[in-house]
């Protein structure tokens, strides 16, 4: 799409590779297939020597616990000796707890909190210093992943807080820094992720009732197949496709389940503005 190649930041998860490798690494292996650089940070960079073995001029891996500020801040200094810029940050930092929200310990829900939103954080706000103070000239795209239960909370699937976050932080941004800021939503891919990258709570005994939502859920994470039919290689070429869009939305849902969520939140946002707007008629102070 380019004759000058990009140079990709991949940050994964501290929790486990599975998202990472499943979401986020077929984006970053397609970059590097169409003649991209991509710097690949992970907890254990071992595990894709073969990978770099066969690209060992364009893929850089280093060893990253997202957890840790000083770790993202060096991690962003070796992508700029190595490559000289970076033009894409994808944020993958991330895993999941399915639990009642009663039955989520405090530290499954902390450590979950740690790497979901303080560790997109650090990645968020570096990919941000470094677009502004780093490249010349200005700028890039920072994307985060997220989650369609980051539009519309599951029961059973509760703790989701990056959005807001990145949300503000696109409107902080200056015009004239050319950074562009996406919250991508994908909805069910066919990955490790309702396995291998998540922790599972017991149920707590006021909710041991199958015909609870939160049972519902449970069941489904139980027998993922049946209802994670998206294909993680064409969610890859989407996000490379949405590096290139000129004007990139704020939020991209990639599955139609996903779409239908956004939908329905909509609807339910606008239904809820008309019906109750009469109360806020008369809320301002009297001058």
């Amino acid at each position: 799409m380019t004759s000058v190649p990009k140079v990709w930041f991949s940050a994964s998860a501290a929790y486990s590779l599975v998202v990472h490798l499943a979401l986020a690494w077929p984006t970053t292996e397609l970059a590097l297939q169409r003649g991209e650089k991509v710097v690949a940070t992970l907890r254990r960079p071992a595990v894709l020597t073969d990978l770099a073995s066969r690209y060992p001029e364009t893929l850089l891996l280093l060893k990253l616990d997202v957890t840790q500020p000083e770790e993202v801040k060096s991690a962003f200094v070796a992508a700029r000796e190595r490559f000289g810029r970076i033009d894409v940050v994808l944020s993958n930092a991330g895993y999941g707890i399915v639990s009642e929200i009663e039955g989520t310990s405090e530290k499954n829900a902390r450590g979950l909190l740690e790497t979901n939103f303080w560790g997109a954080s650090y990645v968020c706000r570096e990919a941000v210093r470094f677009f502004r103070e780093e490249n010349q000239p200005t700028g890039g795209r920072l994307i985060q992943i997220s989650s369609v239960s980051g539009v519309a909370s599951s029961p059973g699937s509760a703790w989701y807080s990056i959005e807001g976050l990145v949300e503000a932080l696109a409107t902080e941004v200056s015009p004239n820094w050319n950074i562009k800021v996406t919250i991508v939503e994908p909805g069910p891919f066919r990955t490790n992720c309702p396995t291998t990258n998540m922790v599972t709570e017991p149920v707590h005994p006021a909710y041991d009732d199958p015909t609870l939502p939160s049972s519902e859920f449970r069941k489904m994470m139980s027998n993922a197949d049946a209802k994670f039919d998206g294909d993680p290689i064409k969610l890859a070429d989407a996000m490379y496709k949405l590096v290139y869009l000129k004007d990139p939305p704020l939020r991209l849902p990639l599955h139609h389940m996903t779409v239908e969520a956004f939908r329905v939140k909509g609807r339910h946002l606008i239904d809820t503005a008309d019906t109750w707007a009469s109360w806020s008629d008369d809320m301002c102070v009297e001058e």
